[in-house]
């Protein structure tokens, strides 16, 4: 397996702060704080954090932290210092800052509540030091993976697709949505996924109309649509993917819905490379449908990042002007949606290259009927 670079990425960040004019960015997302140092803990929501990422524009980094995970960081990320604060994060960055000559602050303003923001930013001011929100400082950094990255998203997708067989080959009239959703959640951390990358989604008949449906207990019918939307984290990589299906024999009309929302997004797929925006990508997919008068029935965007999050950028969507680059994972996921009879999405994740797109995974036969 290929190593990761952190201090690769930690010099990036060091020049941009350099260029931006500032001291030091302190990271409190626990994605972005993962990328740039390998601490894997998670946070339990925004205002319970594990900790935090000091990094300097001289290059220094350290990861500030509370006694209950200061031996996950010091075994994650060997290569840091890591600090203990026994009186809070504030009081140890009213020493800290002023030590390293940080005067001007840089924080995550899409990631700090601003109850911490105004209590840190009054006590740190007296101390001569200034909060600089910024947005996407360590994000647009994320966006682009290294092989390193994609070698381990590939992985996460193989094992997806790997879970999705054994539960699909099991699945039967009779059986609810809930039950399947928790078959396959069992057997991603049977197989040794750190868990789902989010909800698992099965919807069966008319709640396949539901692009995010909760599973409940409708239950598998012959011959009805049924969506499964899956994903799980391996290593911290993520991986997402839609399989559109019937049990038994597939009816005319869910034949040239599924066809339709195949011929969508493989005209996504062609489009798809660097230098193409967001916005063209979701336009070329989203014309096969609106051409068969199905516009109305696509509502959300034809896809986004996957990396750390599932739900990450760049976004494939009719707002999303910035061009894409070589090395962005997105998904393709084009769906139609019909209230009282169902629905059909199919979704796919890629890799952009520069002539084109590299499909990840092998299921191909899932997606053509």
């Amino acid at each position: 397996m290929m190593v990761i670079d952190y201090q690769r990425r930690l010099a990036a960040v060091s020049d941009e702060l350099g260029r931006l004019g500032l001291d030091a960015l302190l990271v409190a997302n626990p994605y972005n704080r993962r990328y740039l140092s390998g601490f894997t803990a998670g946070d339990h929501g925004i205002e319970e954090s594990s900790g935090l990422l000091l990094a300097t524009r001289r290059g220094q980094a350290m990861l500030l932290t509370d006694f209950r995970y200061r031996q996950q960081a010091e075994t994650d990320a060997p290569w840091l210092e890591v600090k203990v604060y026994e009186h809070g994060l504030t009081a140890m960055l009213e020493d800290l800052l002023p030590a390293l000559a940080a005067r001007n602050l840089a924080i995550e303003a899409d990631y700090t509540l601003l109850s911490q923001y105004q209590e840190m930013g009054k006590k740190l001011d007296e101390k001569g030091v200034h909060l600089h929100p910024t947005e996407g400082l360590v994000g647009k950094y994320r966006q682009c993976k290294d092989e390193a990255e994609l070698e381990l998203i590939r992985r996460s997708v193989a094992l997806n697709e790997r879970v999705f067989q054994d539960i699909f080959a099991g699945i039967a009239p009779g059986q609810s949505e809930r039950d399947i959703a928790l078959a396959l959640e069992t057997r991603m951390r049977q197989l040794g996924a750190e868990g789902a990358s989010f909800p698992t989604i099965v919807a069966c008949g008319a709640s396949a109309a539901l692009p995010h449906a909760v599973p409940g207990a409708a239950l598998v019918e012959a011959s009805q649509p049924i969506t499964i939307d899956m994903g799980l984290i391996l290593d911290g990589y993520c991986s997402d993917m839609t399989r559109s299906f019937v049990h038994g024999q597939a009816d005319a009309r869910y034949q040239e819905i599924h066809r339709l929302v195949r011929r969508a997004q493989l005209a996504g797929i062609a489009a798809l490379k660097a230098g193409m925006t967001g916005k063209e990508v979701d336009a070329a997919a989203r014309q096969v449908i609106a051409d068969a008068g199905y516009g109305a029935s696509f509502g959300h965007s034809l896809g986004h990042g996957v990396g750390l999050q599932v739900h990450e950028a760049p976004r494939l969507s009719s707002r999303a002007e910035t061009p894409l680059q070589d090395g962005m994972v997105v998904t393709v996921e084009p769906g139609i949606y019909l209230p009282g009879w169902g629905g059909v999405r199919l979704e796919v994740m890629a890799v952009v290259r520069e002539s084109g797109c590299e499909v990840l995974g092998t299921d191909a036969t899932w997606l053509d009927i």
